[in-house]
This record gives structure tokens, sequence and C-alpha cells, in this order.
């Protein structure tokens, strides 16, 4: 974990600017995805959600940072910086996607807003499980080894159980996960890693 790549720790260096920037100067609004629906919606929130978290929850940022750190690095490696930054963003715009338009054209009156890294960090947990599905990973809680095959339906299922709120954007999640799913398919049927 402490063997951070350049990439990686840029991307959680501007992910925690960008926090303290929303605590300092009330900017969540600006940067959140808003419904499609909402007069605040506009196109950039498809990138800048993916920067922004909950200000009013640590647990947030430190979760999808924690996450970023352990695996993206391993990734970087494998793919080189420039194919994961297209990964990572890919994963993160696609999610805010799939979570906008389920929700423009199934639940248009869900409203609100959503931020956070998740939908990324969840493309990242997908293509780790794909690429090194039998690789053993010492999940933190509960403190058990598990394949990373299993490993993107296991932190699905924590996620989902611990949301009491009903607050999380489970959708952006799967959204992220299966935009990496669909990556990497392209990937290996091109004959790339």
């Amino acid at each position: 974990m402490f063997n951070v790549t350049p990439l990686v720790r840029t991307l959680i260096i501007v992910n925690v600017i960008v926090f303290l920037a929303q605590m300092l100067f009330g900017i969540s609004g600006f940067l959140s995805l808003w419904d499609l629906h909402s007069e605040n919606f506009r196109p950039y929130q498809f990138f800048s959600y993916m920067f922004a978290h909950s200000p009013t929850s640590f647990f947030h940022i430190i979760f999808n940072m924690l996450a970023l750190s352990s695996f993206g690095p391993i990734l970087e490696s494998y793919w080189g910086d420039k194919k994961f930054l297209f990964f990572y963003l890919a994963c993160g715009i696609g999610a805010g996607l799939v979570y906008g338009l389920v929700n423009y054209f199934f639940f248009p009156d869900a409203g609100g807003l959503m931020l956070g890294a998740s939908g990324a960090i969840y493309g990242i947990l997908m293509a780790f499980g794909l690429l090194f599905p039998n690789m053993e990973i010492m999940l933190l809680f509960p403190p058990i080894p598990l394949k990373a095959k299993y490993m993107v339906f296991v932190m699905g299922f924590i996620t989902y159980a611990m949301d009491r709120s009903g607050s999380v954007a489970h959708l952006a999640h799967f959204g992220g996960a299966f935009v990496a799913f669909l990556i990497i398919s392209y990937w290996r049927t091109q004959g790339g890693k």
C-alpha cells in the first residue's frame, strides 16, 4: 500500500485538494453530478464529480483513497500511466453516465446529486479481479483472505449492507464495474492486456 506509483499519488493529491477546497469554500454543489432533470446539471459534472467527496464524511474519501492506493499502483505498473489514466477516467465518467441515464429514464423524480470517486474505484476493483483473479487479498473488515476474483462482489455487498441511509449511489458503483468489464473485454479481444 505504501509503494504508491506517481499517477496514483497525483490522483490522491488532487482528490485531497478538492476535498479541502470543498470544506473551505463550499463548492460541492458546483462539482457534484446533479440529476439530469435538474437546472443545476452541467455536462462537465460527469468529470468533476469523481474528484469531489462528501465534506461531512471523512470515511467517504478515506475509503476511496485507501482502495486507490491499494489496487491502483499494481494496475498502473501493469498498464503504464497513460493507459491507467484512460481507464480510471473512463470508469469514472462511465459510472456517472450509467447513474445519470438510468435515473433520467427510470427514476426521473429521484433528484439530488452524486459525488465521489467510487465509480472509478469499483472499475479498478473489477479490473484487478479480472486481471489477477487468483491473487489473494487480505480484507480489512473482516480480516480474511479472499481471491481477487471474488473481491468485487464482496466489496459491493459490504458497501450495500453498510448503507442504512440510502444515500450511496450503488448504481454508480455498478456502472464503474460494468464499464471496466467492457473495457477489459475489449482490450482482450485486441490482444492487449
